[in-house]
């Protein structure tokens, strides 16, 4: 590795691949999920149970490590890894999907973008060159220029001066940037908009980015638009590097997108979801507060092999303990969940490998 990545298609199956990423803290096997720890730990689970499911990387995020417990802490701890004792790869987000999730809390300029901190009404400005110095201090194995994550839906006009801002803040990211040993991904936007896609995926290849994410996606436009605009965008961006679709984490959307030519995902919702009592299974979801489960002592799912399903909690335990607040619970399907993901990585990976993706979509009635 000449870099702090390296990148390698092992196997083709049409635009679907899989792949090998070479990060300082390990290899990724890829198609792959990214489990998300916004503020330093994933939720309910200890260290070593998020590394028992599988999980290659955990994602922190800028906006809210900045204001808790603030980069300086983490830098004077050794970097993120050493603070949380995370041992393999991590991915930090710019804060710039917070422009988006906290539109009410923000001013966007310019020179970048001031937020009003939901904690505390705090000041914190982030620009493109505050938010790579955060990222430097943070010390994670991938780390994301400043966006503009516009809304959904929105005029053209106003994607375009997205689209156009997230260019230049890419510049200053990458002018920023001063660690190589991390790696600095672009952010490819466009809402919905096919020629504001090309747009923006072809300045930010120019910028010659060691990878790029797909991102201002999952945030309303639903299945058939996701899949028309990861179909006209990842032809445009190179074969040769990782491409990661940013904030998607259901099985169907993982197929839909593995078959585009997706490498790397992440998203909160199979952790979130695992807390509002809805696990993942090969059949579908289930919603394990239902009456239905009172007397179902099978496992969450019987063909997983996770913590949880192994060891015989079942779909009543389980039940019993979301119904009396048991914080239990919430660890048990946190696990299952995030192995669930993994699992469901591999099987595509395999899939990829034999050249049956689309068959093994069919048979889960995606594609």
């Amino acid at each position: 590795m000449t870099g702090p990545l390296a990148f390698e298609v092992v196997a083709r199956d049409g635009a679907a691949r899989t792949g090998r990423l070479t990060l300082p803290h390990g290899v990724v096997e890829t198609p792959t999920f990214m489990a998300v720890g916004t503020r330093g730990a994933v939720k309910a689970c200890t260290i070593d149970q998020v590394l028992a499911t599988g999980t290659p990387i955990v994602l922190g995020n800028t906006y809210h490590l900045a204001l808790r417990p603030g980069a300086e802490i983490v830098k004077k701890a050794g970097g993120l890894h050493k603070f949380t004792g995370w041992t393999r790869n991590m991915l930090t987000d710019s804060g710039g999907f917070q422009v988006w999730s906290l539109s009410e809390l923000r001013k966007v300029s310019e020179r970048g973008v001031e937020f009003r901190s939901h904690y505390d009404g705090a000041l914190l400005e982030l620009t493109p060159e505050r938010s790579i110095q955060i990222q430097n201090d943070l010390g994670a194995d991938i780390i994301m220029a400043f966006d503009e994550c516009s809304p959904y839906p929105c005029p053209e006009d106003v994607a375009a001066a997205a689209v156009a801002r997230t260019s230049r803040w890419a510049e200053r990211s990458r002018a920023a940037h001063k660690r190589d040993d991390q790696a600095l991904f672009g952010i490819v936007q466009g809402s919905t908009y096919l020629p504001l896609r090309e747009e923006s995926a072809r300045a930010l290849v120019g910028l010659e980015f060691p990878g790029y994410a797909i991102g201002g996606l999952s945030v309303g436009e639903g299945h058939e638009k996701m899949d028309e605009v990861l179909a006209h965008t990842c032809p445009l961006l190179p074969e040769e590097k990782p491409r990661y679709l940013m904030g998607v984490g259901t099985p169907r959307d993982f197929l839909l997108a593995c078959a585009r030519g997706v490498d790397l995902f992440d998203c909160v919702l199979p952790t979130r979801n695992a807390r509002n009592a809805q696990v993942f299974t090969a059949t579908g979801h289930l919603k394990l507060r239902n009456a239905r489960f009172r007397e179902d002592f099978t496992p969450i799912d019987p063909e997983c092999l996770c913590y949880a399903c192994k060891n015989g909690f079942s779909r009543a335990y389980l039940r019993h303990l979301f119904n009396v607040d048991e914080i239990t619970a919430l660890t048990l399907a946190t696990i299952h969940n995030l192995t669930f993901c993994q699992d469901f990585m591999k099987k595509i990976r395999e899939a990829i490998s034999r050249g049956e993706l689309a068959s093994f979509a069919r048979d889960r009635n995606v594609l």
